[in-house]
């Protein structure tokens, strides 16, 4: 077996020193690129209008969930800071907060007194934020393909986000057409 030797450039002539180089850029190049070219673009990665001021999220999610995570990152991505509390009864955390059986999905936020329930688009979060509506908060019913966190290639999904109220009643918020 050929044992080899790192030699320092400078023990070697400059005409040595330019073929490691020409071997050696194109692989760290192509090192450097990698991490960039397999992150495929999320489509939520548009930015979204800046917080008023520092908004802090609690999350109440299971430690087993990946898209759960994935909402977590998006919302940091668009200057959220979240604390994030693991459980495995996240039933019984929504159940304290009040969000309505019939509404429960993912994981739940809670932010400045209201409810994110599911997979709502930072956005959404900013905007009712803004403007304050009277009710609960917000839910994505489900957990459908294409929403922030459920992302599986570069389109968004179709779905309606939801203004909702202690009693489970919600009136559409904002519509996805999947565009």
């Amino acid at each position: 077996m050929k044992r080899l030797r790192l030699i320092h450039l400078s023990e070697r002539n400059h005409r040595e020193k330019v073929t490691v180089k020409k071997i050696l850029t194109p692989i760290v190049l192509f090192a450097a690129m990698m991490p960039a070219a397999l992150a495929s673009p999320s489509p939520w990665d548009q930015p979204t209008q800046p917080l008023e001021h520092p908004v802090t999220m609690t999350v109440y999610r299971s430690p087993t969930c990946s898209c759960c995570g994935r909402w977590v990152s998006h919302l940091k991505k668009h200057g959220f800071t979240i604390n994030v509390v693991e459980s495995d009864s996240v039933d019984s955390v929504k159940q304290a907060l009040g969000v309505p059986k019939s509404l429960q999905t993912c994981h739940t936020g809670v932010v400045e007194g209201y409810l994110v329930e599911g997979h709502v688009p930072a956005g959404e979060i900013k905007k009712m934020l803004l403007t304050k509506p009277k009710g609960a908060g917000l839910v994505v019913p489900g957990m459908p393909d294409g929403s922030p966190g459920m992302e599986k290639g570069k389109t968004r999904g179709c779905f309606t986000v939801y203004l909702f109220d202690k009693q489970g009643y919600g009136t559409p918020f904002s519509e996805y057409s999947g565009k």
